[in-house]
């Protein structure tokens, strides 16, 4: 016979996968006939009790991420390997690109060779993925999840719409009244916050929101040059240019020059992440600052140590607190 599966259970019992994972792993709040329910088809099948979910085994973490070729992946793959590195826990990373057949591949050899737990970096799994995941009893924590990340499974991310907020506001306190953005992939939860932040601080300030001043992006460089160069070539163009991303802010950087502008002076630029390069920009970037490496150490720390030991309470979405840091991509609006 085949062994019978969470998902199973879940429906003989008319309750969801996530209920029968709460009740594996004896989560408090799960009402006491479900629970009843929920135990006697577990004994009834006889189905098999995975490890818990804070008892260490194989000394291996998974980290999945869309991409390798970035400073912000970068940023995220410290947070983790220090963290791992701490725990004497090895790590495997897995660029998945955004292909469904790499998930597959990946979810396969995970199943094949075990881990501790997976961390999910601005990447999704289908729900028969996330299926398995669960059926296996394997810890996931999900770092800048894409949509609204499931209250059951534990997410790390930053306080996108208030660093969004600041930087729009930073602006216009410089005196700039058309504010252009270059936003990030609108399924990411991320960039959606950033520009909902952009709008509120627009609003707050009794400037109208100008959908001619939003320009779809995808966080790179290539969209900043081609968002910016847009922008630039309005009827009446902005004055400074909110980037969802300090890539695409240095896109931005090269639209400019190549319209014969300077940055700062003649159009005022800000970005987002705070990257090493941001610093060493010509001239330094002005951006928000957002702590990548502390995020994704979080995250590990939730797979290694357990999410009631990192995040207490019933609380299982954790955000850090983004900061603007001022350089010289910006200044007072220009006279015209």
């Amino acid at each position: 016979m085949p062994r019978v599966t969470i998902a199973d259970i879940a429906e003989e019992a008319g309750v969801s996968v996530a209920t029968v994972s709460k009740v594996l792993n004896g989560h408090a709040h799960v009402a006491d006939a479900t629970r009843q329910k929920v135990e006697a088809l577990l004994a009834g099948h006889n189905y098999l009790r995975r490890r818990s979910r804070t008892v260490r085994t194989v000394g291996l973490i998974d980290l999945v991420i869309n991409e390798l070729d970035s400073p912000w992946s970068i940023e995220v793959v410290r947070g983790v390997e220090e963290t791992t590195a701490s725990h004497d826990s090895g790590l495997v990373v897995t660029a998945v690109h955004g292909r469904a057949a790499d998930t597959r591949r990946w979810l396969d050899n995970l199943v094949k060779r075990g881990s501790d737990g997976v961390i999910l970096a601005v990447t999704a799994l289908a729900p028969a993925q996330w299926r398995k995941v669960e059926e296996f009893g394997i810890p996931l924590v999900v770092v800048d999840p894409i949509g609204h990340p499931d209250p059951t499974i534990p997410s790390v991310g930053a306080t996108n719409w208030h660093g969004g907020l600041a930087a729009t506001q930073h602006l216009l306190a410089l005196g700039h009244r058309r504010v252009g953005i270059i936003t990030g992939p609108d399924d990411i939860l991320s960039a959606r916050a950033r520009l909902d932040g952009y709008r509120a601080a627009l609003e707050g300030a009794g400037v109208g929101v100008d959908p001619a001043l939003e320009v779809r992006g995808d966080f790179h460089h290539e969209t900043g040059f081609s968002g910016a160069r847009h922008l630039l070539s309005l009827p009446q163009p902005p004055t400074a240019i909110f980037a969802s991303s300090d890539l695409q802010a240095l896109g931005a950087y090269d639209a400019v020059r190549r319209a014969g502008l300077r940055v700062g002076p003649d159009v005022s630029i800000v970005g987002f992440d705070d990257l090493p390069v941001a610093s060493w920009a010509s001239p330094p970037l002005t951006t928000v600052r957002q702590p990548l490496s502390d995020m994704a150490a979080m995250a590990a720390r939730i797979v290694l140590e357990g999410v009631e030991t990192v995040l207490p309470g019933e609380m299982r979405r954790a955000e850090l607190a983004t900061a603007l840091v001022e350089r010289e991509s910006t200044a007072p609006v220009p006279a015209r």
